[in-house]
């Protein structure tokens, strides 16, 4: 894995940790990698991971069963996306109006390249 200068890394690994859930590789109540593991397989310290994990579990993403490991939660999915869209909403979205106001584009201009995209994803699923 590769770290972006721009965000702390831990905060990048919670990042990658979420995308195995969203992508559905972590089900809910599927036990996920160790700290050592998952420091060993993205080559960062444990200290690192374990920073993860308490951010992770402090938003009730996964939780810790003393002395088999870290789980993902019932409700990890919806907590993320929760997070996320939050997150896109408050720091993401202002940058992009921003942009498309300098450029002078219009919604109608968004809007056509949104639903070009969208029908690409589609093509790529199907």
């Amino acid at each position: 894995m590769e770290f972006k200068e721009t965000q702390a890394i831990y905060l990048q690994i919670g990042d990658y940790v979420s995308e195995q859930i969203l992508l559905g590789r972590w089900k809910e109540g599927d036990r996920i990698l160790s700290v050592r593991e998952l420091g060993v397989a993205l080559q960062v310290n444990p200290n690192t991971v374990m920073r993860t994990f308490d951010f992770l579990q402090s938003m009730g993403i996964i939780f810790n069963r003393r002395g088999v490991g870290y789980f993902v939660a019932d409700d990890a999915k919806k907590r993320i996306i929760t997070y996320r869209r939050k997150q896109f909403i408050e720091q993401e979205l202002p940058l992009f109006f921003k942009n498309a106001n300098i450029l002078g584009m219009s919604f109608d201009e968004i809007k056509k390249q949104y639903d070009e995209f969208m029908k690409k994803q589609q093509t790529y699923e199907n």
